[in-house]
């Protein structure tokens, strides 16, 4: 049976939606009173989205989504920079919470000609992959993009200031993130995973404690990019030093979880060629508290490489494609620790991706797929989505995340019984 708070949250999107319909024109008078007071935009959108496993999953709730959405966006001009605000209300019906957060608050201010710095929290993001990420090593939560709330939630915001420099010769942009906070990584609560410690899958029957790392300056991040055209070509190089953002550590006897330290080295080309942009990318991940793989409960160090190709095939139809590497180093040291009867994963572990978008009916209707598979572990992961604008404010979503692999340690393998589907409904203002 159904909990009484968990079906006052399912009945609250309906509520919402219901009232948007006559605030419409309440919502554009106080947005013009704000711009005419005080020099305030006022944007932002209610949404409700709904998600459900096609399978059963013992670990889990039939439920993967069911939640709704607030989200108000404020912004000023201040002349000589630019204030920024953005929140989220959310509504959840999967784990019963009511809950706020702020994705931006942030000032950007041009201290020079040729300098512009933000300060706050703001959404971090570089780097030259398509939902496949080396260089951009910055916060993500991978719990939203795997149950379907909009692509923008992947990328998580973080408190942090930003330098840009511009040069005739070469463009510098530097980040310095105070104290470290990590990734939403898949943990049990919602979705199910292959528990390593267990030896089988696990999910809100098993969740890790997590090690803190709260210190400024010992647990900071620095970030930085140098870049610059030549030409058509865009050319940039890329260090970071902090932490490893999902954690791929463990601390003994405690059972804790941990960040390791990670330092990255990595460059990147992007190139118009055969009609449409080409791209590589490649980055060295230096997992200094491995120990050289030495250390079983440690993520060893990796080299990674991304060849993409995007172009239009079509009228309104554009094709992208990704092949991509993890060459894991020092691997027989790494073999040579594993405990009897641990799965060992591959030296050389591929992926290729394919994204397919088409646009119909004056680009009002939006079909995707994104698509990713693994020869070598043997498994995938499939993204449909259909989008219709039905106006300027509303919007129809439906699609689902389908997983499937030949073993459930790998990386989409272990979320085989993840798969579900969803819809939602977005009014915007």
């Amino acid at each position: 049976m159904m909990k009484p708070r968990r079906l006052n949250l399912l009945l609250l999107p309906g509520l919402l939606l219901l009232l948007a319909l006559p605030a419409q024109g309440a919502m554009d008078q106080l947005r013009e009173r704000l711009y005419a007071d005080y020099g305030l935009d006022l944007t932002g959108f209610v949404e409700t989205r709904a998600g459900l496993r096609t399978q059963n999953d013992d670990y889990a709730d039939d439920l993967t989504l069911a939640e709704a959405r607030l989200q108000l966006h404020l912004s000023k001009d201040l002349g000589w920079g630019i204030f920024k605000a953005k929140g989220d209300l959310l509504a959840d019906g999967v784990v019963d919470r009511v809950s706020g957060r702020l994705r931006d608050l942030n000032l950007l201010f041009f201290p020079a000609h040729n300098i512009d710095m933000k300060i706050g929290r703001q959404v971090l993001t570089w780097g030259t992959g398509d939902l496949l990420f080396i260089n951009d090593f910055f916060a993500k939560d991978w719990q939203a993009f795997f149950i379907g709330r909009d692509d923008e939630y992947l990328k998580a915001p973080s408190n942090a200031l930003k330098s840009s420099i511009f040069f005739e010769l070469i463009n510098i942009d530097l980040v310095y993130i105070p104290v470290f906070e990590g990734s939403a990584h898949i943990s049990g609560e919602r979705l199910s995973y292959w528990n390593g410690v267990l030896g089988r899958t696990a999910g809100n029957d098993f969740i890790f404690d997590l090690e803190e790392r709260n210190s400024a300056g010992q647990d900071s991040e620095y970030a930085v990019r140098l870049s610059r055209h030549i030409s058509s070509m865009e050319v940039a190089l890329y260090g970071y030093n902090g932490f490893w953002q999902t954690p791929e550590g463990m601390v003994v006897p405690a059972m804790q979880l941990r960040y390791p330290r990670l330092q990255i080295y990595g460059a990147s080309l992007r190139n118009p060629i055969w009609g449409g942009i080409g791209n590589i990318e490649t980055g060295y991940y230096h997992s200094s508290q491995a120990d050289h793989g030495r250390d079983p409960l440690t993520r060893n160090s990796e080299y990674r490489l991304l060849l993409g190709f995007e172009r239009e095939i079509g009228h309104n139809f554009t094709a992208a494609g990704q092949a991509y590497l993890e060459w894991l180093m020092d691997y027989e040291e790494y073999k040579e620790t594993l405990s009897p009867g641990t799965p060992a994963k591959d030296e050389y572990r591929q992926v290729v991706t394919l994204r397919l978008t088409k646009l119909l009916m004056n680009q009002n209707l939006i079909l995707s797929l994104f698509t990713y598979y693994s020869p070598t572990d043997k498994d995938g992961y499939i993204r449909p989505k259909v989008q219709y604008k039905l106006t300027d404010q509303w919007l129809l979503e439906g699609g689902g995340n389908i997983f499937f692999g030949a073993d459930n340690h790998t990386f989409f393998g272990q979320f085989q019984d993840n798969t579900n589907v969803y819809g939602g409904v977005r009014w915007s203002f």
